[in-house]
């Protein structure tokens, strides 16, 4: 199950490398030819390797590509291949349905932050990112015309990229055109509090009646997909017109959001 490795890495841009993850294959195999032949220096160790020994001297004095350290964050997180019946993996699809729903990734940076809303609470969007292990800090929650945000105070931008590996874009989310397929992987229980956590963010409640309508400014692919999900894991009425989606009160009642 994603976030792997692999696709961990292929959040990194690179100059050198066409796909990022070679970059982290060839440091492992100059880490793992040095620890065999300490004695050989950058030239021998490059040619032996087919490397340039500019790029194998960095290596070999400790230096360590961005994409390797932000694996390793991530491995020592346990975020890396969780296993879909995990803790771990309920606890970053929820996160994604936070990110998702009411919060974003900046593009620069990969660091994830989510706007806790009416039903949503400041408290609860700080214990999903606790549930990842990681603390938070509040930003913006004294600044005119914008909005309070909740934000990891450290390894933020590793989560981010696992959140991106597992189908969450970075910037403007408008033209996500699928759900993360992520979401039919774990159990129906964590299906169903993404789908829980997704509404609460972004229902609306209409003032003459108690059905709650889903407004997102996506493409209708997503919109659709996103009713799979709803249907997939309640009974009642949910209905799709006018890029959103309605939830009766009962189907509302039956996911729990009040």
């Amino acid at each position: 199950m994603v976030p792997t490795a692999s696709a961990l890495a292929r959040t990194y841009s690179d100059r050198e490398y066409p796909d990022p993850w070679e970059k982290v294959f060839d440091y492992r195999r100059v880490q793992e030819y040095a620890a065999e032949h300490p004695n050989h220096g950058r030239i021998r160790v490059g040619k032996a390797l087919d490397l340039p020994p500019g790029r194998v001297r960095g290596w070999l004095d400790e230096g360590m590509p961005d994409s390797v350290r932000g694996i390793q964050t991530a491995i020592d997180h346990g975020w890396l291949d969780p296993d879909p019946e995990g803790e771990t993996a309920a606890a970053l699809v929820e996160l994604l349905a936070h990110v998702l729903a009411g919060g974003s990734i900046a593009t620069e940076s990969y660091s994830p932050a989510v706007t806790p809303g009416r039903r949503v609470s400041a408290a609860e969007v700080r214990d999903a990112f606790e549930r990842v292990g990681l603390e938070t800090r509040t930003r913006n929650a004294d600044t005119p015309n914008r909005a309070t945000e909740i934000v990891p105070t450290c390894d933020g931008t590793v989560l981010g990229r696992c959140l991106v590996a597992m189908g969450a874009p970075t910037g403007a989310k408008t033209s996500l055109d699928h759900l993360p397929a992520v979401v039919w992987d774990v159990p129906q229980s964590v299906r169903r509090s993404f789908a829980r956590i997704y509404v609460r963010h972004r229902g609306l409640n209409y003032a003459d009646k108690s059905t709650t309508r889903v407004q997102v400014d996506r493409p209708s692919s997503f919109i659709a997909e996103l009713r799979e999900v709803l249907d997939d894991v309640i009974d009642e009425q949910v209905t799709t017109a006018d890029a959103g989606l309605t939830i009766s009160a009962a189907a509302a009642r039956e996911l729990g959001v009040e």
